[in-house]
This record gives structure tokens, C-alpha cells and sequence, in this order.
């Protein structure tokens, strides 16, 4: 299934490609949950509703998707990380010098056609906007085995990491973790949609102008792998977002008055608008900036042990 948000905190399926069937009555007292308590629990005891899920869905007519406003899949997960320097995309990294390390994100999402807003900050050589895949836990995980990980994933969906370069602070959270930094979207794909999550093609745009294009099967830690590690120290809850890194080929400036697109084989495409105090000087993007962009920086939230 594709599990989206839309209009006015409802949620819905995707049917027939095009269609969305609203199955927001599947669950109770939404208001009282709130739109995050909602997803929570969708989420946390799906297949208690999928029987019913499905029932809804194959007596709706549904809208077509167009005709809908898209929100973000997830509004506020409790947590939402994203790993750092997780892919093989030079011949200096291996699996063996790339530890699983994460960062934290911003926990509010932008849903698709939302707005980045690239703030005004000193040393800023250039904004990218980093397509990752990322997935969605659906079990509480806390000491997980590496061989039951994928029990506890319950879907993917596209990410983009918004990052700011240049920046020598030792500290995430201004490069990496602002507001607006963790767009995400169309929607959540359920796993079983989705053969192998190691082996999908991501894209991104900025504009019409193509920037990534790589295959997850270069991700170094795969998914079950950065399960184990995380459930070590932290408590994953059903519908935490957790983005698995990028393959930096093909990252470029990231400008007010872009629209940044990505998509990912099998789960969907979303667009985001890009603003800012003002239009920025035509981007800094020599050596020093290329160099920002892929070396390793330094202070993480979590940190390897």
C-alpha cells in the first residue's frame, strides 16, 4: 500500500495509481490523537486495520490524486535521523572506515509542494539537498538482532537532507538540523511492496537540471544494520523516520526560487520549493566548496561506541 496525508489531516491509499481512497474513519478520536498520534497508531498496529483498510478502499471511488493537497507522510516523528557518510561513492571509503554514525533532523517534515527555507548564515559556502532513501519503523525497537531488523521497518519513503556547507562548527545542528531541512514524500510505501530496498534507483532535480542519480546497492550499512546499531542506545517507536545517506556524485547548489524534485524507483516523486531571506549571490561553488561536500564533518548527535 501507499499511505499518504492530505487536505485537512485526513489519510489516504493510492488506488489505481491516481486515485486517493480516504480511510481516515479507520481510526478513532483523531482529534483527540492528533495528526502524529494517528500516524502512530496506523502505523504501530497496522494489521489490526489492514482487513478493514482494505474493505475501504476497494468500496471507495476515490479523488484523483491531483485534486488533493499532499502533507508530510509523517508530520512529527519522534525521532528522525539520518545516517552520515553511508555510501561507497569514492575509492577512499570502504564499509570497513565508514562506522554507522546519525545525525538528527529537524522532526518536523515538509510535505511535497512545502517550502525549504535556506536561512541567511555566515561561512555558508553553498545549500544541497541530498536524495536519500528512508524508511519508516513500525514495531518499538530496542536491541534488536541485525537477522530481525527488517521485522521492525514498515515502510520507505524519498528524503531530502538539506545541508548547509562550509560550515566549520562541531555541531550538526546548524549545518544539517534546521527547520524546513527534512523534506519528504509523496508518501510511505508499505515494505511489502518493495523487493529489495537495496536496490533502487534515486534521482533528484533542481529545476529541470538533473543532479543525482545512483542505485542503493552502494549503500555500505544496509538497513538491517543500522536497525541493530540504533536499538543499541535509542528507543526507535513506530513511525520514526530514519534516512539512510547519499551517493554525493552529483550535488549542487540549492538556491531561493528553486524547486528541488525526487524520486525513487517504486516510491513515487514529490517536489519542494526552495526560499530564503533573499536571493543569494551567485553561488559559491569552486574547489573549496566541491571539498565542503564530501568531506567528512565533524560532531555528530549520535556517535559511534
Amino acid at each position: 500500500m501507499k499511505i499518504l496525508r492530505f487536505d485537512d489531516e485526513r489519510i489516504g491509499i493510492l488506488k489505481d495509481g491516481d486515485l486517493v481512497a480516504d480511510i481516515s474513519d479507520v481510526i478513532s478520536h483523531r482529534d483527540i490523537r492528533g495528526p502524529q498520534g494517528v500516524m502512530e497508531e496506523l502505523i504501530g498496529n497496522f494489521e489490526s486495520y489492514k482487513s478493514r483498510i482494505e474493505d475501504m478502499v476497494a468500496a471507495a471511488a476515490g479523488v484523483p490524486l491531483a485534486e488533493v493537497t499532499l502533507l508530510a507522510p509523517v508530520p512529527r516523528p519522534s525521532r528522525c535521523l539520518a545516517a552520515f557518510v553511508n555510501y561507497l561513492d569514492n575509492p577512499e571509503r570502504t564499509i570497513d572506515n565508514l562506522p554507522n554514525e546519525f545525525f538528527h533532523k529537524a522532526p518536523e517534515l515538509v510535505g511535497p509542494g512545502g517550502t525549504v527555507v535556506l536561512p541567511d548564515m555566515d561561512q555558508v559556502a553553498v545549500f544541497q539537498a541530498e536524495a536519500e532513501l528512508a524508511y519508516v519503523i513500525g514495531r518499538h525497537a530496542k536491541h534488536v538482532a541485525e537477522a530481525d531488523a527488517m521485522d521492525h521497518v514498515f515502510g520507505y519513503l524519498p528524503f531530502f537532507d538539506i545541508s548547509a556547507r562550509g560550515m566549520l562548527r562541531r555541531s550538526q545542528f546548524l549545518p544539517k538540523g534546521q527547520d524546513t531541512f527534512a523534506p519528504a514524500g509523496p508518501w510511505i510505501t508499505t515494505k511489502d511492496e518493495i523487493a529489495d530496498p537495496h536496490d533502487l534507483r534515486v534521482r533528484s532535480w533542481v529545476n529541470d537540471e538533473a543532479r543525482q542519480d545512483y542505485n542503493t546497492k552502494t549503500m555500505a550499512h544496509q538497513i538491517p544494520d543500522q536497525v541493530a546499531w540504533l536499538s543499541r542506545f535509542v528507543q526507535l517507536r513506530p513511525a520514526d523516520v530514519i534516512a539512510t545517506g547519499t551517493y554525493h556524485t552529483g550535488l549542487g547548489p540549492v538556491n531561493p526560487g528553486d524547486t528541488i524534485h525526487i524520486e525513487i524507483e517504486g516510491l513515487g516523486r514529490a517536489s519542494f520549493a526552495v526560499a530564503g531571506d533573499g536571493p543569494r549571490k551567485e553561488p559559491v561553488w569552486d574547489a573549496a566548496a566541491r571539498k565542503a561536500s564530501q568531506i567528512l564533518e565533524p560532531g555528530l548527535s549520535i556517535t559511534r561506541v
